[in-house]
C-alpha cells in the first residue's frame, strides 16, 4: 500500500470517526481516558460543589431577598443595590482603602519572593541553602491570629520590641501607618513561601551556561542580570497575571484583627465592610451586590493583565 492510500485511509477512519453518533463517540472516549477521569472526579466534584453551585447565590445582588420566601423567593430589584453602594457615603473610602492596602501588598509581595531566590540561588553550599529556605517560608505556617497577635506585642507602647522605639505611641492605633504595617508583615510572613516557586524555575538553568559567563569574566550580579532573570522571566508573567485576579481581595481575617476604632477610617476594606452590612447588618443582598463588584473588578483585572501579557511577552494563562 502507498504512502498516499495510506494517508487517504487515515483521514477516512478520523472522518468515520467523527460522523459516528454522540453516545458511540462518547463510549469510546470514556474507555480509553476512563481512568484519568476516574482520577480527576473527586476533583471536579468538589470544584463543583464549593466554586459553582454556590454562584447561584449571586441572584441576591438582584433582588429583594425575603428569608420567608429563600432564595428563590423576594422581587426583582434589578441595579438598585449596586447603585446604593456607589452612591454611598462609604464607596470612594472603602475603594480607597481597599486599593492602596492591595496595591501595596501585591507590588511589594510580587518583588519580594523574585529577589529572595534570586539571593537563595547563589549560595553555593546545599546545606546553608536548604537552612535559609526552611527559615523563610516556615513563617507561611502560622495562623493569622497568631501573626495578629505577634504584632500587637511587638507594637506594643514601651512595652513592644517595636514600640519601645516609639515611646508612649500606639503605632496600630495611627491610621496612616495600618497600611505599611499590613504589607510588611505579610510580605515577611510569605515572600519564603512564594519564592519557592521562582526556585523551581531556577533550577532548570544548565550549569554550563554559570560556567560559560564566569569564564566571560561575569560576576554575581551578570550571572543574575543574563542567566537568572532570564530564566524567570516566562514564571513572573504567569505569577503576575494570575496576582492581578486578586486585586481587590484584602485578606479579611487579618484587616478585621487588625482593626481598632482608631485606625478604622484607613483599615476598612470591601470584605470588611461586606461582613458588618451582610452578617451584623443582616443586608444580604446589599453585601452580595458588593461582593459581586469586587469579583467582576478582580476579573476585569485577570483579563486586562493576561492580554497586555500575550501582547507583550507570549505569555498568558488563556
Amino acid at each position: 500500500m502507498s504512502a498516499v492510500s495510506q494517508q487517504s485511509q487515515v483521514v477516512d477512519n478520523i472522518q468515520a470517526a467523527r460522523s459516528a453518533p454522540l453516545l458511540v463517540r462518547l463510549g469510546r472516549h470514556f474507555r480509553r481516558y476512563g481512568a484519568l477521569w476516574l482520577m480527576v472526579l473527586p476533583t471536579l466534584i468538589f470544584v463543583g460543589l464549593f466554586a459553582y453551585v454556590p454562584m447561584y447565590g449571586l441572584r441576591l445582588a438582584f433582588y429583594n431577598f425575603d428569608p420567608a420566601k429563600g432564595l428563590m423567593g423576594g422581587t426583582f430589584a434589578g441595579m438598585k443595590y449596586f447603585n446604593q453602594f456607589f452612591k454611598s457615603g462609604m464607596f470612594v473610602n472603602i475603594l480607597t482603602n481597599t486599593l492602596r492596602i492591595s496595591l501595596w501588598t501585591l507590588v511589594m509581595g510580587f518583588i519580594a519572593p523574585i529577589i529572595l531566590a534570586l539571593l537563595i540561588n547563589q549560595i553555593a553550599s546545599t546545606k546553608i541553602k536548604s537552612f535559609v529556605q526552611t527559615v523563610t517560608y516556615m513563617p507561611h505556617f502560622i495562623s493569622t491570629v497568631v501573626i495578629v497577635s505577634m504584632i500587637n506585642i511587638f507594637l506594643a507602647p514601651n512595652t513592644g520590641m517595636i514600640g519601645r522605639l516609639f515611646p508612649n505611641t500606639n503605632l496600630l492605633a495611627k491610621a496612616d501607618l495600618f497600611t505599611p504595617i499590613y504589607w510588611i508583615t505579610e510580605v515577611w510572613q510569605h515572600m519564603g513561601w512564594n519564592c519557592i516557586i521562582y526556585l523551581a524555575a531556577l533550577s532548570s538553568v544548565d550549569l554550563a551556561l554559570y560556567e560559560a559567563a564566569k569564564i566571560d569574566g561575569a560576576g554575581r550580579l551578570q550571572l543574575i542580570r543574563y542567566v537568572d532573570i532570564p530564566t524567570i522571566l516566562p514564571t513572573v508573567g504567569i505569577m503576575l497575571i494570575m496576582n492581578m485576579g486578586s486585586v481587590l481581595n484584602v485578606g479579611f481575617e487579618k484587616v478585621f484583627l487588625m482593626q481598632n476604632s482608631m485606625n478604622l477610617s484607613a483599615s476598612e476594606v470591601i470584605s470588611t465592610y461586606t461582613y458588618r452590612i451582610g452578617i451584623l447588618g443582616n443586608q444580604f443582598s446589599y453585601s452580595t451586590a458588593i461582593g459581586l463588584f469586587n469579583t467582576v473588578v478582580n476579573f476585569f483585572f485577570l483579563v486586562l493583565a493576561n492580554f497586555i501579557s500575550k501582547r507583550a511577552s507570549d505569555t498568558s494563562i488563556f
